[in-house]
């Protein structure tokens, strides 16, 4: 082989080397984000104090319904005294601007909050072991649960942590952070069953978190401290589950039409983030994912996600103390 022909055949191994390098770290990036933050939103009157924001749903006038706790931390043991501001903040999803709000006097440790197909109002409060339902106006019309008393019964809680619905309006309540169960009510409140003990295998859970409840009413519980999302059927027999490989670390999870979105919270109190997953229903593929926080945040704390018709997400971030909304780019 003279030199000529060894050169061009250096150039070329060279250039081989190059190209599969390329390939492998495309193959390698993280799938391009399809959402975009949309600033100054929402609007806070400067009367008024959001705090930690632990809750967030949506309404089917697509108003956004936050739950807050104004200027209380999270402390244990928990305080005896309600919060005295306002808690539940309702704002216009397209301005951002403050349509209600009400909550003061009411709540010792705000946690979860759903909304149901009547856009009922409902929440539940880790400080007072109890589930709440409120009418869209804000009037109380139903409560789970003895007021600061915790118990592994059906009528009691031990700091439940979130609410969602079945196709018939049977109420399912994570009741995580003392107790490792899912607990199922009928619309007006009366048990019909549970599941759940703690532990790793398939249905048992280590603090299950969040909850939401599909087209197909199976069940999707955001299983925090196992680092998964177990999926079960509407009398609690485990289907499948996504795992931490692919979610990190899930605080909450919702699902609408055959999306699953998931916000990763991290580990506290040193390792926290606030992350978005996307993944397809049916395969549980990734199909988005992006980073919620900001450059100017001291701290992140992802703890609830929604979405609205137009497939906005809406994160709650409770150590940012905010409520932000992604727009499909």
């Amino acid at each position: 082989m003279n030199l000529s022909t060894r050169n061009d055949s250096v150039i070329i191994k060279a250039r081989l080397i190059v190209s599969f390098s390329l390939i492998a770290l495309f193959l390698s990036c993280e799938k391009p984000s399809s959402y975009s933050i949309i600033k100054n939103w929402p609007i806070v009157p400067e009367a008024l104090v959001m705090g930690q924001v632990t809750g967030v749903g949506v309404n089917t006038n697509d108003e956004i319904i936050v739950f807050h706790r104004a200027d209380r931390g999270w402390m244990d043991p928990m305080p005896e005294t309600p919060i005295k501001q306002a808690t539940i903040f309702i704002f216009d999803s397209k301005s951002g601007e403050l349509v209600d709000y009400f909550g003061s006097n009411e709540f010792i440790m705000p946690h979860g909050l759903s909304i149901d197909a009547e856009n009922n109002i409902w929440i539940t409060d880790v400080g007072a072991h109890q589930v709440k339902k409120y009418s869209p106006e804000g009037n109380l019309l139903l409560t789970l649960g003895k007021y600061r008393e915790s118990s592994q019964d059906i009528d009691h809680f031990a700091r439940p942590t979130d609410i969602s619905f079945d196709s018939n309006g049977n109420i399912y309540v994570s009741d995580g952070y003392w107790n490792t169960r899912v607990i199922k009510f009928s619309k007006n409140g009366t048990f019909i069953s549970q599941w759940g003990e703690p532990g790793k295998q398939a249905g048992k859970f280590n603090l299950p978190h969040g909850i939401s409840i599909d087209q197909n009413d199976h069940v999707y519980v955001a299983d925090r401290t196992n680092s998964r999302i177990q999926i079960f059927d509407d009398q609690g027999k485990f289907i499948n589950q996504v795992s931490r490989d692919q979610i990190g670390r899930p605080f909450s999870v919702t699902t609408l039409n055959h999306l699953i979105y998931v916000i990763d919270g991290g580990y506290q109190p040193n390792n926290t983030r606030s992350y978005v997953y996307v993944l397809n229903r049916e395969d549980k593929e990734i199909i988005s994912k992006f980073d919620a926080s900001l450059t100017i945040d001291t701290s992140n704390l992802g703890h609830d996600i929604a979405v609205d018709s137009n497939g906005s997400i809406y994160v709650a971030d409770a150590w940012a103390n905010t409520l932000r909304k992604f727009e499909l780019k």
